[in-house]
């Protein structure tokens, strides 16, 4: 959703946030030969948006609900998945600075 308010004889154009995860879905899948979404509750923050591309990227926005989070996929054109399904997860490709922060994670234990 895209506001035009108008100030005296100026039009200002403010994108609220929902535009703005959109337009965040939509370059993630364009860069990325499509997308598949899975919404996570983080609790008072709202939800993440976790984009798996079809090319193994990933990447994650935040959203203010989890009824915006869906709105917003449901405009991007993105299909939002239930969970993690073995499939989607199998799709994924970390980075390999994503590895090595992990190991250092685990070894620090």
């Amino acid at each position: 959703m895209v506001l035009l308010m108008a100030d005296g004889s100026d039009t200002t154009l403010i994108e609220t946030p929902e535009a703005t995860l959109i337009s965040g879905i939509k370059e993630f899948a364009a860069a990325h030969g499509g997308a598949t979404a899975v919404i996570e509750y983080v609790g008072r923050r709202g939800a993440r948006i976790v984009l798996v591309g079809t090319d193994g990227g990933w990447g994650d926005l935040v959203a203010p609900t989890t009824q915006v989070a869906r709105a917003a996929c449901e405009q991007a054109g993105v299909e939002v998945e239930n969970g993690w399904e073995r499939e989607l997860v199998e799709l994924m490709r970390p980075s390999n600075d994503l590895w090595r922060s992990m190991s250092k994670r685990t070894l620090a234990r």
